[in-house]
């Protein structure tokens, strides 16, 4: 049995890391929100992009990615180098449930809402002013939001604010 890691974001299309299964999932007491500034992947700190975190509160539907354990420490080196980069998520174990009913425990990235990255929530014209400005070494932040938001739409969860917010950025 490998170990799990809980995508929410770009983790969905884009994990990166190799994987013996993955196996959509439900994490329960938080919630995915355009709620972290990024100064590195999808915009700067002197103009900064939005991008996805979990925050307290509510459920998430996302994919779960079991690991070969022979393979873990690589993997998780990788994440710890991608996700904590600059503190702003909170590495911790939470259990998940699987669409067969399953419960495992994966490894999460929480939203730290006491760091300086943290937004919280904002307005649909702030999430659009970030996003639309966000440019980093991922590329730009539009790129970002609409590839998670076509993945969650492949996968059936529907994100109404996401839905606006992106139905906005297709008229640019």
């Amino acid at each position: 049995m490998g170990k799990w890691v809980f995508g929410y974001g770009s983790l969905i299309w884009r994990p990166g890391f190799d994987f013996m299964n993955k196996a959509p999932a439900l994490l329960r007491g938080a919630h995915r929100q355009l709620c972290i500034y990024s100064f590195t992947h999808r915009g700067t700190e002197d103009c900064p992009g939005l991008v996805f975190g979990l925050d307290r509160g509510g459920a998430c539907r996302g994919m779960a990615f079991e690991v070969d354990p022979q393979f873990w420490d690589k993997t998780y080196a990788y994440l710890h180098a991608r996700e904590q980069q600059n503190g702003v998520y909170r590495e911790t174990l939470r259990r998940v449930t699987l669409d067969d009913g399953r419960h495992v425990d994966a490894l999460v990235y929480l939203a730290d809402p006491h760091h300086k990255q943290y937004a919280g929530r904002l307005g649909l014209e702030d999430q659009l002013k970030l996003v639309r400005q966000g440019q980093g070494q991922a590329g730009p932040n539009t790129e970002y939001v609409v590839n998670t938001y076509a993945h969650l739409v492949e996968m059936g969860i529907q994100d109404h604010g996401l839905d606006a917010l992106v139905n906005a950025l297709k008229k640019d």
